[in-house]
């Protein structure tokens, strides 16, 4: 799982000192992209799924378009997983 920590590492060093033509600033910087990028990736997902293709790639799509998204919008991933550890029963 280190690999999604480090997708938010780079997020928040993005968000802290951005880089100028980066795709991960972009879309820290424009919520309506962010957002945009998040539903499609996830409607690209269940078509692949559906299809049985391409569906580790999308996947990746998914997880990393939303992490951008949540981290745009500050709500912090250590949050989401506090909020999952509550609900196992």
């Amino acid at each position: 799982m280190n690999i999604f920590e480090d997708l938010i590492k780079l997020a928040r060093e993005r968000k802290d000192k951005p880089i100028e033509g980066s795709y991960t600033n972009k879309l820290l910087s424009d919520k309506l992209l962010s957002k945009e990028k998040v539903l499609e990736e996830i409607n690209e997902l269940i078509e692949a799924v559906e299809k049985d293709t391409n569906k580790i790639h999308e996947a990746a799509d998914v997880f990393y378009h939303l992490a951008i998204y949540l981290e745009a919008n500050n709500i912090k991933i250590e949050e989401v997983m506090n909020e999952l550890s509550k609900r196992k029963k």
